[in-house]
């Protein structure tokens, strides 16, 4: 049965969750043409939205390895520092933060923050977060690996003393603040107050029980004057498995679903809701040995970037629901360049600057004479044997190569063996991705140790310098530097970043944009 209740939804991607601003718009009755007149609309806070999570393990923010747990849990614990849309640095629980020497950081706390049990936010909440993570196997112990010591200066003031300089560390202030208070005298891996851990979010746990988790709205939080959501509830349900959550969203149990899968029609149906995409962080790439007695040669990396057609690899392997990519830092970065790079696919150019640098196309291969060797264009590409979409990829490219002449390869090697390729970088070619940083630090593509045995005296050279760059316009002056460079010398070839989707009934409807945290 239709009705004249349609819910108005506002969201917010939160890294791959969805923080939600919902309204009510009621209208004028359904007239016998069926068409809905709206006119006179009235915003009304709904009472609830309803989503889903599967393989529940715990709420606590620190030791979840649940991925839709690890993003709900941004709605109700926050961070020293967060990132916005185009992963820029913002302050959260911190009120300033400078950092005063390589090594040493201070950060200044907001004054205004309270626990949702009345406690204040102190500084020796974020020294125990700190030790916790410090002291325990999480997803954010990383992010705390270089802190040797943290100095509480007084209630709201901290020093963390690094044991050494860590490019753009201020980025690994992300992790979520605990309260010291509410485990103190616990032991904060078994305790039974992990069921609903106190936090400053924007929402807080009402009930974790078997079947659900219902969070309400944080009537005392500190940062009401800019809340996104105006929904009083969100219930998340708990389900086995991942068929019954998707089946759960068929049947309208829930409201919204976010998911990787871009197969998700096969589980979904193909009707009945809408779909909205964002960038994900996985960056797929092939990585061309510049110390190969060929690859060495840029204009060879240049006519095999030219050779390739990313948009037939996203069209007839991902089904259009990947991103194509040109640079090696994360999609929508704010240094990001997405405008096409010198290497837009094009196989007769990619021919012409073989030829027009004394490469000679001859019995099926291209020759050159390079310091009294004659060199030919023969290159292996190394692949996963159990990743399935990577190696049609491989035989993909394999194909547009050969197109040009150039003759590719296929290696297709176990787990072990791959692992011990990227670490010994002894390959010709090898297709393989990251999970890319929310910091602009990329040096693992071309600083020292780089996946491509790359070395650029400039680049290197910058890549030290923006370390301790504060100033927008100066960083982005740096990394446009870095991207003129990129595009002559190609030590890669950059292919598309994978998306992430948020499935919602057509009963929901609205704006969607993404914001990280």
């Amino acid at each position: 049965m239709k009705t004249n209740i349609f819910k108005y939804i506002f969201t917010i991607i939160v890294i791959g969750l969805i923080i939600f601003a919902i309204y009510t718009i009621y209208g004028k009755e359904e007239q016998k043409n069926q068409v809905v007149q709206t006119e006179a609309k009235e915003e009304k806070v709904l009472t609830d939205l309803r989503m889903g999570v599967t393989e529940m393990d715990t709420i606590n923010p620190i030791l979840t390895k649940n991925k839709t747990i690890q993003d709900i849990s941004k709605l109700i614990y926050e961070p020293l520092l967060t990132l916005t849309e185009d992963y820029k640095i913002e302050n959260c629980l911190a009120n300033e933060w400078s950092k005063t020497s390589p090594t040493t950081y201070i950060v200044k706390l907001k004054e205004n923050v309270k626990w949702n049990d009345g406690q204040p936010l102190v500084a020796k909440d974020i020294q125990y977060t700190i030790d916790i993570l410090k002291n325990n196997e999480t997803i954010y112990s990383s992010n705390v690996n270089n802190i040797i010591q943290v100095e509480i200066i007084d209630d709201y003031t901290i020093k963390i003393e690094l044991s050494e300089e860590t490019d753009f560390f201020e980025y690994n202030l992300t992790f979520p603040i605990i309260s010291y208070k509410y485990f103190e005298n616990e032991d904060f891996i078994n305790t039974t107050k992990n069921n609903a851990p106190v936090g400053t979010g924007e929402f807080l746990i009402q009930e974790n029980n078997d079947k659900q988790i219902v969070l309400k709205q944080n009537n005392n939080w500190w940062n009401k004057e800019n809340k996104q959501a105006k929904i009083e509830t969100i219930i998340i349900n708990k389900y086995s498995t991942i068929l019954e959550a998707y089946n759960a969203f068929k049947m309208h149990y829930i409201d919204i679903f976010h998911t990787t899968n871009i197969n998700y029609e096969e589980y979904a149906g193909a009707v009945g809701y809408s779909v909205k995409d964002y960038s994900g962080r996985m960056l797929d790439f092939i990585a061309l040995n510049c110390e190969n007695n060929v690859l060495k040669n840029v204009e060879v990396r240049q006519a095999i970037n030219y050779a390739i057609n990313k948009q037939h690899i996203v069209s007839s392997i991902y089904k259009d629901k990947y991103n194509i990519s040109n640079f090696p830092l994360g999609y929508g970065n704010s240094l990001y360049r997405n405008d096409a790079i010198n290497n837009e696919y094009n196989q007769d150019v990619a021919q012409s600057v073989l030829i027009n640098n004394g490469w000679e196309y001859k019995n099926n291969n291209w020759r050159k004479t390079i310091d009294y060797y004659q060199r030919r264009i023969n290159l292996d590409l190394v692949v996963q044997n159990n990743n399935e979409q990577r190696v049609q990829v491989a035989e993909n490219i394999k194909e547009q190569l050969a197109n040009v002449g150039i003759n590719v390869n296929i290696v297709k090697v176990s787990d072990s063996s791959y692992i011990n390729y990227l670490n010994n970088k002894k390959y010709d070619m090898i297709l393989t991705g990251v999970q890319t940083s929310f910091s602009p630090d990329i040096t693992s593509f071309l600083g020292e140790g780089n996946y491509a045995n790359y070395s650029n005296e400039e680049v290197l050279n910058i890549l030290k310098e923006v370390r301790n760059i504060q100033d927008e316009k100066l960083l982005k002056e740096k990394y446009e530097r870095i991207y003129e460079i990129y595009k002559t010398e190609l030590p890669y070839v950059m292919l598309y970043n994978n998306k992430e989707f948020v499935l919602s009934h057509y009963n929901l409807y609205g704006s969607i944009r993404s914001k990280c945290i």
